[in-house]
C-alpha cells in the first residue's frame, strides 16, 4: 500500500490565511483525523500524558490560541481499572507501553519491567495515586541548575503548586484532623488530593506510639509542606473516591468541548522535522511527522508558534534522537542523520531504585468483598473499593545519619538539608508485610537510546542500577533504618520476626547478602533528566531555563525528562508544577 503523504504549512510568514480552522474534536485514528489534518494550528503537542494534558488544557484556555494534543494511547473515559482507586493493580496491559530495560549488570543481569502509561493522561492514568512533592531543596535545585531561581524555586512556583490542586476531605466523612495541613494545599485546582476513606488502625495507633518512643522518628503532620523527613500520613490522587488522572483533571468534557483544542488518539509521532529557514542559519523545528502501526500512513502537520514534546523520560529523548537531534557519535552508529549534535539527549537520567524486605506479623489479613466493595463504590465512592487498600497509610521518611561513613565517603547526593535519602513504605499488619525502602537521592545514572533507525522501534532503557557504589551501600543503610523503626516495644504482640535481606546475618557473608538485595531490587517507575534543563549558555543540558531546546527555534520539551535530577517524591506532583509553570511561560512568549 502506497503511503499516505500529507506536509502541511511552512513558517508562520508564509502560512497561506485561508486554512480552514477545524472545530474541537477527538479523533480516534490517524485515519478519522486525515480529512482535517490541512488545518492550522497554533501549537502541537506530543504526547498526551501527565505534562501534555495539562499544557493542552492550559493553551486551550484562549481561545485564540489553537491547540492539537497527538496521544500514542487510547481513550481513558470508561475504563473501569482506570478510575477505581482498588484495581490499579489490575490494570490490562493494554494501557501500558510495556517497556523493558536492558539487563542490569549491577541488579544481576536482570532485565526488569518498566510500566508506562499507553493511554490519555499517560502515567497518572495508571499510577499509584501516591500524591508526593518533595522537598522545597528539590526545587531550589532546579533554580540552580537551570540559573533561573526567579522562575524555578519553591517559593517561585508556589502558585503553580496550589493551582494543580483542590484538596478533599476522605470520602465517607471520618474525622482528618492530625492528618494533614490545610495550608499547603490547593482548593480550586484540577486535581483532587486526599486522605483514605479507611482510618487508623492497630499498626498506625503502634506506629504514631513508635514516634513517642524513639525520638529520632519524628511524626510529620504533613509530608507535602517542603520538609518531608518524618513519619506522615500518605496523600493520593484518588479525591472524590476516583482516580484523578491529567486526562480527568485537565481534559473532561469541558475542555473537550472547546472548538480550538483538538485531540488525536492511537497515533504515534516518529519524529520532529526541519520546518523552515529563517535566512540566519537557524534551525526552525515546528513540523511534526505521525506514523500509526496499525496503518500504512504519515502525516506531517506543522505548527504555526510552537511544538511541544510531552512524551515523557523515554518518548520524549527517543523521538528527539529519531529526529537526528542527539549525540552524533549515537545517531551514526544507528544510522540516523545527525540535524542538531546535542550531546546530552538521553543522557543523565535517574530513578528511584528500591529493595523490598519482609516482616512476619502476628495478624490477620483483612478479608474484603470484592463484589460488594464494588458495590458500595458505584453507590456512593465510599468502602474498601474508593482507596487502594491493599497497601498501608504511611511513608517513613527518613535520612542518612550525618555521621554516617557513606556521605563522608561519597557524599551526600540529596538536593539539601530538607531531603530525605529514602522513603519507606509500611503496613498494613498482614502475616507476611512487605515493606519498600526506596533509595529517593541515588548516585547512579542512565540512558536512552536508539535501538535502531526505525521510530517504532522501542528505545533501548538503560537506568544504570547501582552502577554507582553509593547506591547498594545505602540502601543497605535504608534497611537497617528499617530494622530500628521495628525495634522497639510498640510492636510486642504483633511483630514476630524479620525475614529479610538482613544485612547484619551472621550466618551469611557479604556478598551473600548483596546478591539477595539486588535479586530482590526493583523500580518505583520516576525517571527523569533524559532531556534536562540548564542555562541558556551551557554546553550541557538539552533544554534552557525556559524548556526551549537548545539551539532550535520553534521546540521545547514539557514533562519529566526535562527535571534534571529525581525529586525526593513520587514523580506526578512535581511535573503538574512543572507542566502549569510551563504553560504560562508558554502563554507569556504569545501575548
Amino acid at each position: 500500500m502506497a503511503q499516505l503523504f500529507v506536509a502541511i504549512g511552512l513558517a508562520l510568514c508564509v502560512l497561506p490565511t485561508y486554512l480552514p480552522q477545524v472545530h474541537g474534536k477527538v479523533y480516534q485514528s490517524l485515519q478519522e483525523f486525515a480529512p482535517v489534518s490541512n488545518s492550522s494550528f497554533d501549537f502541537i503537542i506530543v504526547g498526551g500524558g501527565t505534562a501534555g494534558s495539562v499544557v493542552a488544557s492550559r493553551l486551550s484556555e484562549n481561545p485564540h490560541h489553537t491547540v492539537l494534543l497527538l496521544e500514542a494511547g487510547p481513550n481513558n473515559e470508561g475504563i473501569l481499572e482506570l478510575i477505581v482507586p482498588a484495581l490499579h493493580t489490575q490494570i490490562p496491559k493494554t494501557y501500558d507501553w510495556n517497556y523493558t530495560t536492558i539487563p542490569q549488570a549491577g541488579v544481576n543481569n536482570r532485565s526488569i519491567e518498566y510500566a508506562r502509561g499507553f493511554v490519555l493522561g499517560g502515567s497518572s492514568s495508571v499510577n499509584s495515586m501516591v500524591y508526593t512533592r518533595g522537598s522545597k531543596d528539590d526545587y531550589d535545585l532546579w533554580g540552580r541548575v537551570s540559573g533561573d531561581p526567579k522562575t524555578w524555586s519553591w517559593e517561585a512556583l508556589e502558585k503553580w503548586r496550589f493551582k494543580t490542586e483542590k484538596w478533599r476531605p476522605p470520602v465517607g466523612g471520618r474525622d482528618p484532623t492530625g492528618q494533614y495541613d490545610p495550608r499547603y494545599h490547593g482548593k480550586d485546582g484540577p486535581i483532587r488530593v486526599s486522605l483514605t476513606w479507611s482510618g487508623p488502625d492497630d499498626f498506625d495507633r503502634r506506629a504514631s506510639r513508635n514516634t513517642e518512643i524513639q525520638k529520632e522518628f519524628v511524626e510529620k503532620l504533613d509530608n507535602n509542606d517542603g520538609s518531608p523527613t518524618g513519619f506522615s500520613w500518605t496523600q493520593w490522587s484518588f479525591g472524590g473516591g476516583e482516580r484523578n488522572s491529567a486526562a480527568t483533571g485537565y481534559l473532561g468534557g469541558r475542555a473537550r468541548a472547546r472548538p480550538n483544542l483538538n485531540i488525536v488518539l492511537n497515533v504515534h509521532v516518529k519524529k520532529v522535522l526541519p520546518s523552515v529557514q529563517d535566512g540566519k542559519g537557524r534551525l526552525d523545528i515546528r513540523t511534526i511527522e505521525i506514523g500509526s502501526k496499525s496503518a500504512n500512513a504519515i502525516l506531517t502537520v506543522t505548527a504555526r508558534k510552537e511544538g511541544i514534546l510531552s512524551a515523557g523520560s523515554f518518548g520524549t529523548p527517543h523521538i528527539l534522537l529519531n529526529s537526528g537531534i542527539g549525540e552524533k557519535a549515537h545517531l551514526d552508529s544507528i544510522g540516523v542523520k545527525t540535524v542538531h549534535n546535542l550531546p546530552d539527549v538521553g543522557r543523565g537520567m535517574s530513578d528511584h531504585v528500591c529493595v523490598l524486605v519482609t516482616y512476619a506479623f502476628n495478624a490477620t489479613a483483612p478479608v474484603v468483598n470484592e463484589e460488594a466493595a464494588l458495590q458500595e463504590w458505584q453507590k456512593n465512592r465510599t468502602g474498601p473499593f474508593a482507596e487502594w487498600y491493599q497497601v498501608g497509610r504511611r511513608i517513613l521518611w527518613s535520612k542518612l545519619a550525618k555521621s554516617s561513613p557513606l556521605l563522608k565517603k561519597y557524599g551526600d547526593p540529596a538536593s539539601g538539608p530538607l531531603s530525605p535519602n529514602f522513603e519507606i513504605t509500611l503496613g498494613p499488619a498482614i502475616p507476611i508485610m512487605q515493606a519498600f525502602i526506596v533509595l529517593l537521592t541515588p548516585q547512579s545514572r542512565g540512558t536512552v537510546k536508539l535501538a535502531s533507525s526505525n521510530p517504532f522501534d522501542d528505545p533501548l532503557i538503560d537506568p544504570g542500577y547501582f552502577s554507582h557504589p553509593f547506591d547498594i551501600q545505602a540502601l543497605t543503610e535504608g534497611i537497617r533504618i528499617t530494622k530500628q523503626w521495628f525495634n522497639s516495644p510498640a510492636w510486642d504482640g504483633l511483630l514476630t520476626s524479620f525475614l529479610g535481606p538482613d544485612p547484619d546475618n551472621s550466618t551469611l557473608s557479604q556478598a551473600t547478602f548483596q546478591n539477595a538485595l539486588k535479586e530482590s531490587v526493583g523500580t518505583f517507575l520516576h525517571p527523569v533528566g533524559t532531556a534536562a534543563m540548564s542555562p541558556s549558555n551551557s554546553k550541557s543540558g538539552v533544554v534552557d531555563h525556559e524548556l526551549r531546546v537548545k539551539g532550535i527555534r520553534g521546540l521545547r520539551v514539557v514533562d519529566a525528562s526535562a527535571i534534571p535530577y529525581v525529586p525526593t517524591a513520587h514523580t506526578q506532583a512535581a511535573v503538574y508544577v512543572l507542566a502549569e509553570r510551563a504553560a504560562d511561560i508558554i502563554k507569556s512568549s504569545w501575548k
